[in-house]
């Protein structure tokens, strides 16, 4: 029993942690390759998929990267959303 819980623990961190690589990525790639207009209004339509991540094809992954598309255009926040990627990536080591 305590192996199945154990084993389902180390399969949600895995799962987090893709999350915020994933992140990182978005928007490190779309600041480069997306252009601005764009990235705006790819970031409020994923975050919007988010939100209905209960559907079989959305995802609650969707949110994130809707966020860092949306924080590239926006110092405060992009300075924000850096400190928790960073924050998150530490805790799941």
């Amino acid at each position: 029993m305590k192996e199945s819980k154990q084993a389902a623990h180390q399969h949600s961190k895995r799962g987090r942690r893709r999350i915020v690589v994933l992140s990182y990525r978005a928007m490190r790639r779309g600041e480069r390759y997306v252009h601005g207009s764009f990235r705006g209004i790819l970031g409020v339509l994923l975050m919007i998929g988010g939100i209905l991540g209960f559907l079989p094809i959305l995802g609650f992954w969707m949110f994130p990267l809707g966020l860092a598309f949306i924080a590239i255009d926006i110092p405060p926040m992009r300075r924000w959303f850096i400190k928790q990627l960073n924050a998150s990536r530490r805790k799941l080591r």
